[in-house]
């Protein structure tokens, strides 16, 4: 049972963003700073990406740890009502992620993604981004 009322979860759920989060934007940021020259949410391409990197043909998905089921983080928990509901709308949610990704790199696309809970450091995603934008083209440090 939801402790509460079904307008007010309505409308906290209402306001769940599926893109320009907070996270996302802190890798924007980060990878602007960078030099990297990035598209926005490219709709022509599946799943619709966070950040495509046309120079490095690489995709980069942001994923919230609880909508996309980030293995092993602490944020992926399950809500403990509607359990059913819920174990089925994640379930389709990774699966979306999963035939997202094969088309994408079946059309040449390197797909990366980085997690919600590791853009808490931005030396960790500036060393993301520099680990998946290196090589002869890559981000020079």
């Amino acid at each position: 049972m939801d402790r509460i009322s079904p307008e007010r979860r309505s409308a906290l759920m209402a306001n769940v963003r599926s893109k320009n989060t907070g996270p996302e934007m802190i890798v924007r940021s980060i990878a602007h700073k960078l030099g990297l020259r990035f598209r926005l949410h490219r709709r022509d391409l599946p799943g619709t990406p966070d950040l495509v990197f046309p120079k490095y043909r690489l995709v980069l998905f942001v994923h919230g740890c609880f909508w996309h089921r980030h293995i092993g983080c602490k944020k992926a928990t399950m809500p403990k009502s509607r359990t059913d509901y819920w174990a089925k709308k994640f379930s389709q949610n990774t699966e979306r992620d999963r035939r997202n990704r094969a088309k994408l790199e079946a059309n040449g696309w390197r797909v990366e993604t980085i997690w919600e809970c590791q853009t808490k450091d931005s030396q960790t995603i500036s060393d993301i981004l520099r680990e998946i934008t290196n090589g002869p083209r890559g981000v020079r440090t």
